[in-house]
């Protein structure tokens, strides 16, 4: 049966690998993937029509992870942010629909290192912030999450202030399934999802399932600080690996 989104196996096989990589770092950190996998696939292909594909394995990895996340979740954080997201994602989606795939994959990677730089920075939040500030937060991240990227602003957010990994692993998946079921029905209004998405979620689905149990076993193991600034590493190489690649 041949691949969705007519892909050659080369491009299938480099999606497949790619999307174990992010399902592991999702598993093990609680963010990452939809970047990670998104800006790798703007390496072999046009990012577009995966970005639903890949807000459906969000979702999907959520079940995964349900149980052992539970306990940690911060509900106040989490819903503030959402309340901001739904502001923001139905006029985002609709002008990353528009694009064409050079100006999707160009500003897709400028957002990704842009933020990438910011979760860098090692900036900090000098005081605690109220639902106003979490929801402002959210409005920027349902604009990045039209290119699949949303995590990134919110990371930086929540890493910017005293939070235990565990609660900051939690609240993010919360989040991240919360924007990822807002934005579907607004991008299958707009063309942007079909039969080859619900073909590419199903032959997704266990290549994340193992992802997922793998990066979850290595959260107790070691830093996931530490981890996090090696993903964030990984996305801003590859944002101007991206960059660099329109530029020739």
């Amino acid at each position: 049966m041949p691949l969705p989104f007519d892909l050659s196996s080369g491009q299938g096989l480099f999606l497949a690998v790619a999307l174990f990589a992010a399902a592991i770092i999702r598993g093990y950190s609680g963010f990452g993937f939809s970047a990670i996998f998104i800006i790798l696939a703007t390496l072999v292909t046009n990012p577009l029509p995966l970005i639903p594909v890949v807000f459906s394995c969000e979702i999907a990895m959520t079940a995964f992870q349900a149980r052992g996340i539970r306990p940690h979740i911060d509900w106040r954080r989490a819903l503030a942010l959402l309340g901001g997201a739904a502001v923001a994602t139905l006029p985002a989606v609709a002008v990353m629909s528009r694009l064409d795939p050079g100006e999707a994959r160009l500003a897709i990677s400028v957002m990704v290192l842009a933020l990438s730089l910011l979760l860098l920075s090692g900036w900090t939040l000098a005081r605690p912030i109220g639902a106003v500030g979490h929801g402002l937060v959210g409005i920027g991240a349902g604009m990045a999450n039209s290119a699949g990227v949303g995590g990134l602003p919110t990371a930086a957010f929540l890493t910017a202030q005293p939070i235990d990994p565990a609660v900051f692993r939690a609240t993010m998946v919360v989040f991240l399934t919360g924007i990822d079921l807002m934005a579907l029905p607004v991008m299958a209004a707009h063309g942007l999802t079909g039969a080859d998405t619900l073909w590419a979620v199903m032959l997704a689905f266990p290549i994340l399932g193992a992802g997922v149990w793998c990066g979850s076993r290595g959260f107790a193991l070691a830093s996931p600080a530490l981890f996090r600034r090696y993903v964030v590493i990984l996305l801003a190489g590859l944002a101007l690996l991206n960059l660099a690649k329109g530029a020739l």
